[in-house]
């Protein structure tokens, strides 16, 4: 069978998972009674409720004779060491670009990664239809791009197509009126520029797995090309690691894909994408070989994270009320269950504590992690982000971040000089129709905890976009801390109208009436740069004395609601998120406030 190999690549909500529905759609791939999800790629919950990809998916289709193997790629940054080692798999790309927004900071990223790899790429303007578009620019832009990037010759003579994946229209002109109700025009150019998988089928079996899943019944399954000769079932094959080991092993299950399925077959050859189980601890980047032939290919590069945080079982006094898995055995094993399909995070047990270091590509990386736990049932507590420091040449550097921020006019300045103390260097400013765009490099330690106060800055107006840049010197003290305190909890019980009136003048409240809290628990921010001890349970004292304010109405202001994300970014070194499958709280690590004390005067006399 003539096989095509390709990879879609895209910005963050570029609508390249859309594109994938109306491919699978639009080939004829699905049986006669199957109907397609919206976003059926995005298979998980998280992923569809925020309209991104995050996790990096195969599926297949048929095309005339052509069977067409397509890799859904993650658009966001947290996730590009999946898209590095996609492209060892793919033989082509299809960029897919808003005809507004054009390229982006991580369009940038992605296509770095495609063009290094010498991937012949297929430029998609996706989303013609929409109201206001600038084609002929974007396309300026995307040309830029690919010569800024160091395109060779052949990748910039790209070919491009002109799309509408929400209404599954294709063409090869920019005239939106010349748009045809089906996808042929993209799966001809795919067919006639993208070449055929350049691979030895008669020689002996090589097979590199790029990506990793897992499955409760079969264990570990690697996910890669086949570069040389055949695998079949039950064929006895050799694992080369990365230490220059050997594991025998026998080919239990061998999957491919077609449409939404994964299905099992008996043999596949060279060129196909396929996936292998059999061996419980098979690793990114090895290679599977025939015992006769052995053979290693070149290792693949994961990348290493730059962000940690440590999980611990939840110590609050409200632990055990709401999840169904507590227990630090319990929370340890699906830690390590997410590392056998997640190469980019790392989880080390801290000696004689109920915590793990967890270290991941970013905050998005670990949140998710932290959000699909909380649905799964388990409760736990998180540390404030931390960025990971290496040591180069004998200094010490951390990592730094290429940062697009578009914003109104008038709130440009608050964010301009925020960067400014985040540490932040501008690159380049310019102003378009009542908005401005800046370009800075920031030190990452710099974004955390910027995302929250940027919102507020720009009246959630404001678009913010990065991506990792490389590690540079590090560079001064701490930046990004929180520059006000916060209200903290004395009593533990019910917070009352009553109570919350009276502390409301102090601050910000994070919590309204009839919430049960607990003492040492984050209540509010202070308008102050101290923290402050507050009671937010106290009732109204029952007297029969008669009073002109007796039957005085409380009206309160709206709490301040968080979600993980901004509760990550909020909290301070001394601080933590309490992460439950009902409740998302902030508290302080040490509850009471002579622990309090304490710990201060102890980190006060350690330093001098």
């Amino acid at each position: 069978m003539n096989i095509r190999n390709i990879a879609i690549i895209a910005h963050v909500d570029h609508g390249k998972t859309t594109l994938v529905d109306q491919l699978i759609k639009k080939s004829g791939t699905l049986e006669a009674h199957e109907e397609l999800a919206e976003r059926a790629m995005d298979s998980n919950a998280l992923e569809r409720e925020r309209g991104i990809t995050i996790l990096a998916k195969n599926t297949a289709i048929h095309y005339k004779d052509y069977k067409i193997n397509i890799m859904d790629t993650p658009g966001h940054a947290d996730f590009g060491g999946e898209v590095e080692r996609i492209m060892h798999m793919v033989d082509g790309v299809l960029l897919v670009v808003d005809a507004y927004e054009g390229t982006m900071p991580q369009t940038r990223f992605v296509l770095k990664k495609a063009l290094a790899a010498h991937v012949k790429p297929i430029v998609v303007i996706n989303k013609v239809d929409r109201p206001v578009v600038r084609i002929q620019e974007v396309m300026d832009e995307v040309l830029e791009l690919f010569m800024e990037l160091g395109a060779d010759d052949n990748q910039l003579d790209f070919p491009t197509v002109f799309v509408s994946a929400l209404n599954g229209t294709s063409s090869l002109d920019p005239d939106i009126s010349t748009q045809v109700p089906n996808m042929d025009c993209l799966f001809d150019m795919i067919i006639n520029e993208i070449p055929a998988p350049a691979v030895d089928v008669g020689g002996g079996l090589q097979l590199q797995p790029a990506l990793l899943d897992y499955n409760d019944y079969v264990g570990r399954i690697g996910i890669g090309r086949i570069q040389r000769g055949s695998i079949k079932v039950n064929e006895n094959v050799v694992c080369l690691r990365a230490d220059g080991s050997k594991t025998q092993f026998r080919v239990q299950k061998l999957f491919s894909y077609l449409g939404m399925h994964r299905f099992e077959v008996e043999e596949a050859s060279a060129g196909d994408i396929v996936a292998v189980a059999g061996l419980a601890d098979i690793g990114v980047g090895e290679t599977i070989c025939e015992p006769s032939c052995e053979e290693a290919l070149p290792l693949l590069h994961v990348d290493e994270p730059t962000i940690q945080m440590i999980f611990g079982t939840n110590t609050s006094p409200f632990a055990g009320q709401d999840g169904k898995f507590v227990t630090a055995s319990k929370i340890e094993e699906r830690l390590f269950k997410e590392t056998n399909k997640d190469v980019s995070l790392k989880v080390e047990r801290i000696q004689n504590k109920e915590e793990w270091m967890v270290s991941g590509r970013g905050e998005l990386h670990l949140s998710i992690l932290i959000e699909t736990m909380r649905r799964e049932g388990y409760e736990l507590q998180v540390s404030r982000p931390h960025v990971i420091l290496k040591e180069i040449d004998g200094v010490t550097c951390e990592p730094y971040e290429d940062v697009e921020i578009e914003a109104p006019d008038d709130c440009i300045g608050s964010v301009i000089e925020s960067l400014g103390l985040r540490r932040g260097i501008m690159e380049n400013m310019d102003s378009m129709e009542g908005m401005t765009k800046v370009h800075y490099i920031v030190p990452s330690r710099g974004l955390i905890g910027f995302m929250t106060n940027f919102l507020t800055m720009t009246k959630g107006y404001g678009i913010i976009n990065h991506s990792f840049l490389e590690y540079r010197p590090l560079e001064g003290e701490a930046v990004g801390e929180r520059q006000l305190g916060v209200l903290i909890s004395i009593e533990t019980g019910q917070t009352t109208a009553y109570a919350l009136g009276g502390v409301e003048s102090r601050g910000v409240m994070f919590v309204g009436p009839g919430v049960e809290v607990y003492e040492g628990m984050i209540v509010g921010e202070h308008a102050k740069d101290n923290d402050l001890v507050v009671n937010v349970t106290k009732g109204k004292q029952q007297t029969n004395t008669r009073s002109s304010t007796k039957d005085t109405t409380v009206v309160l202001k709206r709490p301040r609601h968080f979600n993980l994300e901004a509760c990550l970014d909020y909290i301070n070194e001394d601080e933590l998120v309490e992460v439950t499958p009902n409740n998302i709280r902030l508290r302080k690590k040490y509850l009471s406030e002579l622990d309090r004390k304490r710990a201060y005067r102890s980190k006060n006399s350690a330093s001098e």
